[in-house]
């Protein structure tokens, strides 16, 4: 590295985030020796609007920007090297200047249910309340069970958890990849496989973000950098992308891959799940972006504008 050290790395603050902060600064040491120190990456905390609005669902206060703002203009300011962040909270498009550049290798990408008893959507009491902030599980959930009582449910991974324990809803969902990153992933009744439940796009993956013209990080990102991962993303984006995505519109994706082929999974559905459009494509994994633009797309021409107003 030519570059000054400590590299600065941005992120928020919540246990997860920070987990995620040091798998990704020991990917950097392990690519590049003179990040060995344990002092060469400092970890900087960025709190966010996202994080310090607890008390409203984020389609109302603004959309998945608001978890990555504060970081980014830190990165444009120059005060951070590198950012941080669970994908599936990254909006398409970037600020201009910045990119994703790297992406570490992808955990399991699907949802958990919590619940006390219950492995299965299906198994769940009749009018159960069931606790999610995520419009996109939200739906899928009243597709499948329509009795089932949704209630707004926000904060951490382990507030959420807390909320559950004192009856506040009698089940909830986690992402898989977030309770095993950190050591909780006991606690899950049980993963949802995507025919049950398909992930939000970009699900269990960890990016990190930089300045186009940085050359010198740039440069370290590449020797990091998960191209299976990165190309399976990239089709779930684009998906997204194509669909002029925001988080008033429940959206699911998942890609695949099989040598040089990759499988797209996709769904849009009415916020009260009454109406659910699914599609499923391949291509080779090195159209990836195409691949998921022309679902999203095909979807887009089916459903017609006005289901996009709605």
């Amino acid at each position: 590295m030519t570059r000054r050290l400590p590299l600065q790395l941005g992120t928020r603050g919540s246990p997860l985030a920070l987990a995620q902060a040091r798998l990704v600064r020991a990917a950097l040491a392990e690519a590049d020796a003179d990040l060995t120190a344990e002092d060469a990456v400092e970890i900087v905390v960025v709190k966010t609007t996202g994080d310090r609005v607890q008390d409203r669902l984020l389609a109302d206060i603004g959309g998945k920007g608001l978890f990555t703002k504060e970081i980014e203009e830190g990165l444009q300011a120059g005060t951070l090297d590198l950012a941080v962040h669970s994908m599936k909270d990254m909006p398409t498009q970037l600020p201009d200047g910045l990119l994703i550049a790297a992406v570490l290798p992808r955990a399991d990408p699907r949802d958990a249910l919590i619940a006390r008893g219950p492995r299965s959507i299906g198994a769940l009491p009749r009018g159960a309340t069931v606790g999610t902030a995520s419009l996109r599980r939200a739906a899928q959930l009243m597709a499948a069970r329509p009795d089932l009582h949704v209630a707004p449910l926000r904060g951490n991974v382990q507030t959420r958890l807390r909320k559950l324990e004192a009856g506040e809803v009698d089940a909830t969902f986690l992402a898989m990849a977030g309770l095993v990153r950190l050591g909780l992933g006991e606690v899950a009744s049980a993963p949802l496989e995507p025919e049950e439940m398909l992930p939000a796009p970009a699900q269990g993956a960890i990016g990190i973000e930089c300045r186009a013209d940085d050359a010198d990080v740039l440069a370290l990102l590449a020797r990091v950098d998960h191209l299976d991962t990165m190309q399976r993303i990239t089709a779930e984006r684009a998906f997204l992308a194509a669909l002029d995505g925001s988080c008033r519109t429940p959206i699911a994706a998942l890609a695949e891959t099989a040598g040089d082929r990759l499988r797209l999974r996709g769904l849009v559905a009415s916020p009260d799940g009454r109406k659910v459009e699914r599609i499923e494509a391949e291509g080779s994994a090195t159209a990836a972006a195409a691949t998921g633009a022309e679902a999203g797309a095909q979807v887009r021409q089916r459903l017609g504008p006005g289901f996009f107003l709605a």
